[in-house]
């Protein structure tokens, strides 16, 4: 571009060269033919036609030159200003690049630490997520642990609950067995010290207790509205009640108490509400095997030799 100005002001400069030095020199023409006119009637005395011309001819030499001085003069002042216009240009021009390199080299800049910021971040993230996993894992190892070890500690606990409790069952059951064996053997001498006459004596007693229709006559304590009245407390009760503690009617102490016959056992009274079976043998206060159980609804009197029978009792404190 700067090239092809240059270009363009020279040629201009020379068209305007072109047209002024003609015009300057008919212009000297035409002062010089008048020059010449006046000239030549106030030719001088002694001086020749020769001399004449010389000086005409050094003078249009002289304006020539000058002209020519003017025209280069410009010709630098334009050449000059042209530079100078060429230079503020490219100057111009090396600015805007300078600016758009600068421009470029901030974007590249910006868009680089951006990158750069973006990476940091994506690996603070993943630095962060490691660490939240390895939190997490670890965590979730030591909960394991922590379980398993409870589990474990639990599982002792037990074993050694379940061990104190058999103890303690063989531990009662020998007691139980020893005391069922002192009852049987004191059960045996009361039976031994009765005489005939206090057994027909209780026969008899007994056969009044005896249902003529068991089926019919008997009640359960949901039939008879609940059970409502004392109850043994249960270290007691399994102490002496249930299905492994049995023992037999005639070794336990016997009494009528407001029509009901009542009997003592593991150190309470119980009255029998229902009449017993009539198909039960004559003797079974003497040789079935007894025991008081808790079923339900209430107390009730079993006889292992009828299983499916159970004959309801009261429990009285005295």
């Amino acid at each position: 571009m700067v090239k092809s100005f240059r270009i363009i002001g020279t040629s201009a400069v020379f068209l305007l060269l072109g047209w002024t030095v003609p015009a300057d020199s008919r212009q000297q023409q035409q002062q010089d033919k008048p020059a010449e006119k006046q000239q030549q009637p106030a030719k001088p005395a002694g001086q020749s036609q020769p001399q004449a011309k010389g000086q005409q001819g050094q003078q249009r030499q002289q304006q020539q030159q000058q002209a020519r001085g003017r025209q280069d003069q410009q010709t630098q002042q334009q050449r000059q200003q042209q530079d100078n216009s060429a230079k503020q240009q490219q100057q111009q021009a090396r600015g805007q690049q300078d600016q758009r390199t600068q421009q470029q080299r901030q974007q590249q800049d910006n868009s680089a630490k951006q990158q750069q910021q973006q990476a940091r971040g994506q690996q603070d993230q993943r630095t962060q997520q490691q660490r939240q996993q390895q939190d997490n894992s670890a965590r979730q190892q030591q909960q394991q642990a922590r379980g398993q070890q409870d589990q474990r500690t639990q599982q002792q606990r037990q074993r050694q609950d379940n061990s104190a409790k058999q103890q303690l069952q063989l531990a009662r059951g020998r007691q139980d067995q020893q005391t069922q064996q002192l009852r049987q053997q004191q059960d045996n001498r009361a039976a031994q010290q009765r005489s005939p006459a206090q057994v027909r004596q209780q026969q008899v007693a007994w056969q009044g207790d005896r249902a003529h229709s068991w089926q019919s006559e008997h009640r359960t304590w949901q039939q008879r509205g609940g059970y409502d009245g004392y109850r043994v407390p249960d270290d007691r009760f399994r102490g002496y009640y249930g299905q492994d503690h049995g023992f037999r009617m005639y070794s336990l102490p016997v009494m009528y108490v407001g029509g009901y016959r009542r009997f003592q056992f593991g150190g309470y009274w119980f009255g029998l509400v229902d009449p017993w079976p009539e198909y039960w043998s004559n003797d079974w206060y003497n040789t079935d095997d007894l025991y008081v159980d808790y079923y339900g609804d209430g107390y009730y009197l079993y006889n292992r030799r009828y299983p499916g029978d159970r004959i309801a009792i009261s429990f009285y404190l005295n």
